[in-house]
Order: structure tokens, then C-alpha cells, then sequence
């Protein structure tokens, strides 16, 4: 009989993921990348579609290239900000290590075409968004994957902020829309649990 473990334990490891930040250079092997893309996919989805597209970055020459050209649209960004020359300096250079000290970058995408297309725009922006909904649902499934491997993750936003950027540096196929970046790896450090606001605070019973 297979080991079927008590709701509890269920409960505590899911509250047991934390956002990770610092990793070993251990690479992750292969097997096991595949291993949680594989699991990611079982996430839910929009009209069952599964729109969503993984590109993994593993060798120091993709990371470099995509680290060096988001970094030049936040450098760009960050001016327009008015933040300081030192300040951009640091800020862009804390991005660009945390890609290149990264074991494995994945970036996340949804694939555009498919969901369902209607002939009001109320629909297809419906439509569109129900599609990130499941690409968001496969990252986070991914996340919890890959904390059950012993591996560490964090969502970063940044492709959002240069999507023309991350599909012109990756080569991707014109339909693939760039949603977010997991940095994924054997934690250097683990960061402590953080409060949650409680369940009255966000939740309405009817």
C-alpha cells in the first residue's frame, strides 16, 4: 500500500515553501528539471488548454545574454526614475547576479493563441486574462515542485516590465508572451517564515 500522508503533514509542508533568493552553484540535474516541468503541467487551466510555455535557461552564455539586455531596459527604467547613478548601478548589477548565480531560470509564458476568441473586446480581454490565471497556477505549482525536491524558488516580475526585450533575446515564437521568471536552485540560505494577514482579515463567509 502506498504511503498516504496525514492531511496535517499535507497542510504544514505547503506552508513550509519560502521565496528563495540565494542559492549553491550545485547545478540541478536534468532528470529532475523535467521532472518538475512534468508536475507543473498537471496545474489547472483555462478550458483545460494548458497555455502555458517554459524556456530554461541553464548555461551561463543564456543567462548572461538575457541578464545583460533586461538589464539594460531597467538601467533605462530606473533613469527615467530619477534614482541616482549609484543607485542604478547597484540595482541593475543585484539583478543581473541574481540571474547569472541562478542554477536554473525559467521563464514562464503564456501561449496567446490558446484560448477562445470572441467577437467583443469585454471577451477576448476575459479571455486573456483567464490564460495568465493559468500560467500563474503552473508557476505556482512549479514552485511547490521543486520545494518538494529539496530545491529553492523565487517569482520574479521583471519580464513584465520588458516583454519585447525577453522575446527578442530568447528567439521565442512570436505567440509566446512572457509572464514572469522562476530562479530556481539548492538554497544557500532559507529565509525565516513571514506573517500572513489572517483568514477574517481577507475572507468573506456568505
Amino acid at each position: 500500500m502506498e504511503y498516504a500522508p496525514e492531511i496535517g503533514e499535507i497542510q504544514k509542508f505547503l506552508r513550509s515553501r519560502r521565496s528563495v533568493r540565494h542559492f549553491l552553484s550545485q547545478p540541478i540535474p536534468q532528470a529532475l528539471i523535467e521532472e518538475i516541468l512534468e508536475t507543473a503541467t498537471w496545474a489547472p487551466s483555462a478550458h483545460n488548454r494548458q497555455p502555458w510555455r517554459f524556456v530554461v535557461l541553464t548555461t551561463i552564455e543564456a543567462k548572461t545574454h538575457l541578464a545583460e539586455q533586461m538589464g539594460a531596459d531597467f538601467r533605462q527604467d530606473l533613469i527615467r526614475d530619477d534614482f541616482s547613478v549609484e543607485e542604478v548601478d547597484h540595482l541593475v548589477a543585484r539583478s543581473r547576479n541574481r540571474i547569472l548565480e541562478t542554477p536554473v531560470v525559467i521563464v514562464l509564458c503564456l501561449d496567446a493563441t490558446q484560448g477562445d476568441i470572441y467577437p467583443d473586446k469585454a471577451r477576448n480581454e476575459a479571455e486573456y486574462i483567464m490564460g495568465v490565471q493559468s500560467v500563474a497556477l503552473a508557476g505556482g505549482t512549479l514552485l511547490l515542485a521543486a520545494h518538494s525536491e529539496g530545491l529553492g524558488g523565487v517569482w520574479v516580475c521583471a519580464p513584465l516590465f520588458a516583454p519585447e526585450t525577453v522575446c527578442r533575446t530568447l528567439s521565442l515564437p512570436e505567440n509566446w508572451k512572457p509572464q514572469g521568471m522562476l530562479l530556481l536552485g539548492y538554497p544557500a540560505t532559507v529565509p525565516e517564515s513571514r506573517a500572513r494577514k489572517p483568514i477574517a482579515e481577507v475572507t468573506l463567509f456568505k
